[in-house]
């Protein structure tokens, strides 16, 4: 066995302070229920020959094995995820000063960030000895396990809302998962997910319910600054929020790296939410410390449709923590940014994707964003399994 040098101590609860032991299988934390993440021996690594050392290793996520979970290397489960390119785009009139980038998560295996988190959850699980997993999903989650279940020889059930596409639930079936689509938004498919698999000894792969998938996430921060690093690091990410753990990932990686010394300042990080279903930006104006359940939620953007996301605290503090802040945009905003993205530089990607750039004019209008700085937007999906026309006639309809 070749060992990867990972340097996991423990799983960590920051609600309670407990410390878990990584070296079984676990959720969440077994005395509070909370968000459990993972620990690492930074002191043992030298920060600055470490990162310059990333120079000479492969193109993809599995490049800061230090600082990921999996101890065996046999066990990484892969389909060559990781290091999507940032791309510039192009400058706009209505945006003076600013430089805008965006990070090309929808080139991902199975088209979307979520094959980030998966694979590292998948490969954890694997080497823990789990056989048979689960996730309720808005879609990219589903089919990025389904995936990378079927990579590595795993039973793998996804639980999709109704109204999910049918091209989703053909794309999990065909990498040989069962499917079941629940009445509503992903709150109630996590539900009957977890009601119907109780006790039958399944393992819930749910969005920061399992300590792992946070760590694929934080790869797209560790990335961003070593991809930056002959540049200018971005002073401002902006990013589709829906479950939130690119978001948690994505500030863990930032004060890690600023731990070990490569770092430091970190982006300021900028949710964007739908008005109809904006849990997150609402609490972060209110003030509160955990976010309350949307009543109504809406939106052409599925991965959004998220009324109460599971450890919403970590959520916000990651976004308080970088000093960024929270805004939504709508419906029509989201569709008429995936236009311009197309139009305009060329890329097409989801509406979940698209809303970054949606969100453009109203940061800059608040003052959020300065004339002067680097903008990333998070592209966090891809645009192919999604019709323009269907999507403006299912706005016309209105919400189901």
């Amino acid at each position: 066995m070749t060992d990867t040098g990972s340097l996991l101590t423990s799983l960590e609860c920051r609600a309670c302070c407990t410390t878990v032991d990584p070296e079984r299988p676990v959720g969440t934390c077994p005395t509070c229920g909370h968000t459990l993440l993972a620990a690492y021996r930074l002191d043992r690594l030298d920060g600055p020959a470490w990162w310059d050392s990333l120079l000479a290793r492969p193109p993809m996520l599995w490049r800061y094995a230090e600082l990921l979970p999996v101890r065996r290397a046999e066990s990484i489960v892969t389909l060559g995820e990781g290091y999507s390119p940032i791309v510039r785009l192009r400058n706009r009139p209505e945006f003076p000063g600013l430089t805008l980038l965006a990070k090309s998560d929808d080139l991902l295996p199975t088209g979307s960030f979520k094959a980030r988190g998966m694979a590292v959850a998948v490969s954890r699980a694997s080497e823990l000895g789990l056989r048979d997993l689960y996730v309720p999903s808005a879609g990219n989650a589903g089919i990025a396990l389904a995936a990378y279940g079927a990579r590595a020889g795993l039973r793998v059930r996804i639980y999709l809302p109704d109204r999910t596409a049918p091209t989703v639930i053909e794309t999990c079936r065909a990498y040989g998962a069962d499917v079941v689509t629940v009445p509503g938004t992903i709150r109630e498919a996590g539900a009957t997910a977890r009601s119907q698999e109780s006790g039958h000894g399944g393992f819930d792969m749910s969005t920061l319910r399992e300590p792992y998938r946070v760590e694929g996430k934080k790869t797209m921060g560790f990335e961003i600054v070593e991809q930056c690093r002959a540049g200018t690091l971005p002073d401002a990410i902006v990013y589709p929020a829906g479950g939130g753990t690119g978001l948690v990932g994505m500030y863990k990686a930032f004060t890690e790296l600023r731990t070990l010394g490569v770092l430091d300042r970190m982006p300021r990080l900028y949710a964007v939410q739908p008005e109809g279903c904006a849990p997150v930006v609402r609490a972060l104006r209110d003030g509160a410390s955990a976010v309350t359940p949307w009543d109504h939620p809406s939106t052409v953007a599925p991965g959004l449709l998220v009324p109460a996301p599971f450890a919403s605290e970590r959520i916000l503090e990651a976004i308080r923590g970088s000093g960024g802040g929270g805004t939504t945009v709508s419906d029509d905003e989201i569709l008429r940014a995936m236009e311009a993205l197309a139009g305009e530089d060329g890329v097409w990607v989801s509406p979940e994707a698209a809303a970054p750039r949606a969100a453009l004019p109203r940061l800059v209008r608040e003052g959020a964003l300065r004339s002067g700085e680097t903008v990333l937007l998070y592209h966090t999906g891809s645009g192919l399994p999604f019709s323009l026309g269907q999507l403006r006639a299912s706005l016309d309809r209105g919400p189901p």
